[in-house]
């Protein structure tokens, strides 16, 4: 997944959220309804996680040091990890409290205002559907044949997975909104804004356990994809070389470690040595491109040692 892609679905995310944001603020002053607040606090929390993706993804492009020679890939992982917590405290929790408080005093909505709540969600859910849209057309170019919920479990990037949990999210907190300001308008029942931000509270802490887990596996370090994994296999063996073992290892979404050991013939000289394994690196690299730190050991190939090694578990990861 291009890091491009990513952005562009982030910054049509974060022009939404800002602009909503600040009419659900107002229509929220103009009607005091906690379901608009509880969704001006959403917005506000998405875009500072959007700006968050942003900041993880610059920082991620700095090059190797000393200090850290592999790079900083796993900032965007390390950042989207932030994001589920700032979705979990400030948008869920906020919106559970705010329900909390509304169904110990309940008051419907008065006034000359009362039609501008839902004006705001219609024209909300237009915005974030505009949004969600532009995230799915951006996941279209790598999702390939996977499933939605595949596609989320299994993304290197963070980026669009977290989007797209967003604004689905988003729209359906908008739902539960309109619900709860419509049905407190019809029966001037202040309990029916109460249950709407309720719901929007309980679907955000969802979100965010699920984000959570998703950044907590690519913070610990995932595999290749099986596909990737395969063709790495692939590029090792074609000139007869065996594979006593292999591993892999995401260093960011766009750089890949392989660690392998491989087999020489005892009569080998170093330089044929030295000469198969730069071979075997160029083959790996032109086959995934995105294998970037790549270690080959040599090793006699003993069939009984190699039995005895543990499982290799490098293959599809599922987050």
């Amino acid at each position: 997944m291009s890091a491009s892609g990513g952005n562009k679905a982030v910054v049509a995310a974060l022009s939404a959220n800002l602009a909503i944001a600040v009419l659900k603020f107002i229509a929220f002053a103009l009607t005091r309804s906690s379901s608009m607040l509880a969704e001006a606090i959403h917005s506000v929390a998405d875009s500072g996680n959007q700006i968050l993706l942003l900041i993880g993804g610059k920082r991620a492009a700095r090059q190797a040091s000393p200090e850290h020679p592999f790079g900083y890939g796993r900032e965007r992982y390390i950042y989207a990890f932030i994001v589920s917590i700032v979705l979990f405290s400030l948008g869920g929790l906020f919106a559970l409290y705010e329900a909390y408080h509304k169904w110990q005093d309940p008051h419907p909505i008065e006034g000359q205002w009362w039609w501008v709540p839902l004006a705001v969600l219609v024209g909300a859910i237009m915005a974030e559907g505009y949004s969600f849209r532009t995230a799915m057309r951006e996941s279209n170019h790598t999702r390939g044949r996977k499933s939605w919920v595949e596609f989320v479990r299994t993304a290197k990037a963070p980026e669009l997975p977290v989007v797209l949990l967003e604004d689905f999210g988003a729209l359906l907190g908008l739902l539960f909104a309109l619900m709860g300001v419509g049905l407190t308008l019809i029966t001037r029942n202040g309990l029916w804004d109460a249950a709407g931000t309720a719901m929007i509270g309980l679907l955000l802490v969802a979100i965010a356990a699920v984000l959570a887990v998703e950044t907590k596996s690519l913070l610990l370090g995932e595999s290749a994809t099986s596909s990737d994994v395969r063709r790495i296999e692939e590029a090792i063996t074609s000139d007869g070389t065996r594979i006593i073992h292999i591993k892999t290892m995401h260093l960011g979404p766009e750089e890949l470690l392989v660690a392998a050991k491989i087999s020489v013939d005892e009569c080998e000289t170093g330089q044929h040595i030295a000469e198969a394994i730069n071979g075997a690196e160029e083959r790996i690299r032109a086959a995934v491109p995105i294998a970037r730190q790549i270690y080959l050991e040599p090793d006699v190939y003993a069939p009984r040692a190699q039995q005895q090694l543990p499982a290799d578990p490098s293959g599809p990861a599922s987050h």
